[in-house]
């Protein structure tokens, strides 16, 4: 049987033949739960068609018998490949993974087709003797976990996770998020990157953005929709300044969005989110960078020393937030009207 190569056709018949040996009733609850014999139903609609009527409590308490009788006879099926296949990906995310990321998984690993009945899959897999699976939850993904993963650390890692994004009130890297989170809890056992990544995927408040950045599902920079969210969310990202040029061909290239150049340049003048620091060069002003020209940035910086400074001083700070020729700040260090000269090559505000 091992040597078997399972496809949608051998599943569902494997499966049906199994359900062969439960009751009639529970059989009849399977069957309908994940659509078998068309589309699938909910425990409500299953109850109120018996006579007499049952609850969704009980007809919960049928499927759930019935599923435990599958998972002690697909031992001997070719079915059992899928919850190998299925527990190794479980152990390898940290002992935990959302419902859909495993289907998906099963269906890719295995060369299923597309079409093929989930609901199925996921039955075979919750029959799992090594696998539990949660129940609904508001504003979290269906999961199946190993139970040495504790619910106590899942709440932990997701409540530490969104106490450290509201802190830092920005966007994170995934690796210093993790970092912070394995220090934090540091005397919880069993928490590894692998489970603290699976645990953030479960939460909608919680959303991860292309590349390595977390943030809160709330904030617009990981989810953005206007222009200047976007342009926002490119300069965040390659963590930067950029020409306004690549910064469309990013958003282009990652967020999948035809603009045209013109018109997010016309965005980058308009907002004051926006700092031009150089010859068509923007950076984001909430990382320090300030508008105004060379000869403001000079006296900004002179104004913040109690003495006068050298040019080559002058210079390393300015290009800190400026990208321009080292010639451009030279030249505006001639101005007498507001800076003067002392001494050799040092410079200060006019007295």
């Amino acid at each position: 049987m091992s040597a078997t190569v399972l496809n949608n056709e051998n599943i569902v018949k494997s499966f049906e033949e199994i359900l062969v040996s439960l009751s009639e009733k529970e059989k009849n609850v399977i069957e309908r739960r994940v659509g078998l014999k068309g589309e699938k139903e909910t425990l409500q609609s299953i109850g109120n068609s018996f006579s007499p009527v049952i609850t969704r409590e009980r007809v919960r308490q049928i499927e759930e018998s019935g599923i435990r009788k599958i998972g002690r006879i697909i031992k001997a099926s070719i079915l059992t490949e899928i919850q190998s296949k299925g527990l190794e990906f479980i152990k390898i995310n940290g002992g935990l993974v959302a419902r859909d990321s495993l289907i998906n998984y099963l269906i890719k690993e295995l060369n299923l087709e597309k079409d093929i009945n989930k609901s199925v899959l996921e039955t075979i897999m919750q029959s799992d003797f090594d696998i539990l699976k949660s129940k609904q939850k508001l504003g979290c993904k269906i999961y199946f976990y190993m139970s040495t993963v504790s619910r106590f650390n899942i709440d932990a890692i997701h409540k530490e996770a969104l106490r450290i994004l509201k802190r830092k009130k920005d966007v994170v890297k995934k690796a210093d998020l993790f970092k912070t989170i394995n220090e934090n809890l540091k005397d919880l056992r069993g928490i590894t990157n692998p489970l603290i990544n699976s645990v953030l995927e479960l939460f909608e408040d919680i959303i991860y953005g292309e590349g390595d950045l977390v943030g809160l599902t709330k904030w617009k920079i990981l989810n953005p929709k206007t222009l200047k969210d976007k342009a926002i969310y490119i300069l965040k990202k390659e963590g930067t300044p950029m020409h306004f040029v690549d910064i469309s061909n990013k958003i282009i290239e990652l967020l999948e969005e035809n603009v045209k150049v013109n018109t997010i340049h016309n965005e980058l003048i308009r907002n004051d989110d926006f700092v031009l620091i150089g010859r068509g060069i923007y950076a984001l002003k909430e990382r320090g960078f300030k508008p105004g020209t060379v000869l403001d940035v000079i006296t900004s910086i002179l104004e913040k020393k109690s003495e006068p400074m050298s040019t080559e001083d002058i210079v390393k700070e300015v290009l800190k937030i400026r990208d321009v020729k080292d010639t451009t700040i030279y030249m505006n260090l001639q101005n007498r009207k507001v800076i003067e000269r002392v001494g050799r090559n040092f410079y200060q505000l006019k007295q």
